[in-house]
């Protein structure tokens, strides 16, 4: 809920997992947030700027948890892969 200003209120938001879009609930202590460092194209140094992803519990139970971090790096292009010469 907001306030007339614009600002948050709420005392608990929750989060939505980034692969499936279903919200993690307070009491998923198998769910994990990881902020993955973006890439400058050119240098291929870190930016300092980093893209969170938050992956629920049932993503890890099923065991797609590196596959579902690789999927959504590479969506919004924060893995640069080093093509070879």
């Amino acid at each position: 809920m907001q306030n007339e200003s614009g600002e948050n209120v709420d005392l608990y938001v929750p989060r939505k997992c980034s692969r499936t879009n279903r919200l993690i609930e307070a009491k998923d202590h198998s769910s994990i947030q990881i902020n993955v460092a973006n890439v400058d194209p050119v240098t291929g140094m870190a930016t300092g700027e980093n893209t969170a992803y938050a992956l629920g519990g049932y993503i890890r139970f099923k065991s797609e948890g590196d596959m579902a971090l690789t999927a959504l790096a590479q969506k919004n292009d924060a893995i640069m892969f080093a093509s070879s010469d």
